[in-house]
């Protein structure tokens, strides 16, 4: 369950809220949240790491998925902040 005062750090295990379904959008050519009122269209960065988001996996599992997946390194507390970002906007369970 979400919780506004909920810190997210490495061991959290964030997943896409239930209010949300995350799909690819072949028109838009990104991913996209969408919910009964509409569609948040995601940059790729917030795709890529949304698309990790499945509640088993913890952050710092995502992190290094993505820091593999985009041959780089050092991606840690951008991530925790898109996260933090996510979950006010309630797009995340944490």
């Amino acid at each position: 369950m979400s919780d506004a005062a909920t810190i997210i750090d490495t061991a959290t295990t964030p997943r896409v809220s239930k209010r949300f379904r995350l799909q690819w959008e072949e028109a838009q050519q990104s991913w996209v949240l969408l919910y009964p009122e509409g569609m948040v269209k995601l940059n790729q960065s917030a795709g890529e790491i949304l698309r990790r988001c499945d509640g088993v996996r913890s952050v710092t599992e995502v992190v290094a998925d993505l820091e593999q997946a985009f041959a780089t390194a050092g991606l840690e507390a951008d991530v925790i902040a898109f996260l933090e970002l996510a979950r006010k906007q309630q797009w995340i369970d944490v």
